[in-house]
């Protein structure tokens, strides 16, 4: 009977850990990119869309941003809260959409922040530089 246990439980631990999934390490958040966004809003006519996918493994994530900016100077994920304006953490290499980026190994606190909602992706022009297009990355 001892044997016939051990081999159910063995049995039960190669199934439990070959039905684990990495979509289960993943987790992604979205944004919708807009003038209105802005801190101030603008009359922007832009718009664009950001997806994150945040490794919880690796503690690295993948952001893939669109957006219709004419002539985009820079762009950036920030740290900050709706309506509040926040330091730019990681500035993406180019602006020219679609753009693709991957970050370096997140911090604890940058996890955290990343969780509360607290990173907006924001995209500049000459028109708005300080902002024309912005939108914050929430959690599916």
């Amino acid at each position: 009977m001892k044997l016939v246990s051990n081999v159910l439980f063995a049995l039960l631990v190669i199934l439990g850990t070959s039905s684990c999934k990495d979509d289960d390490k993943e987790v992604t958040y979205s944004a919708t990119l807009n003038g209105a966004s802005e801190v101030p809003a603008n009359s922007s006519t832009a718009t664009g869309t950001a997806t994150l996918t945040f490794n919880t493994d690796t503690k690295v994530f993948e952001i893939n941003v669109t957006h219709n900016v004419t002539g985009a100077t820079a762009g950036h994920i920030h740290m900050g809260a709706v309506g509040t304006n926040g330091s730019a953490l990681f500035p993406f290499v180019t602006v020219t959409s679609p753009i693709t980026f991957t970050s370096a190994v997140l911090t604890g606190a940058q996890e955290a922040d990343l969780n509360a909602g607290l990173f907006y992706v924001n995209i500049h022009s000459a028109a708005y530089p300080g902002g024309e297009i912005r939108g914050q990355l929430i959690k599916d």
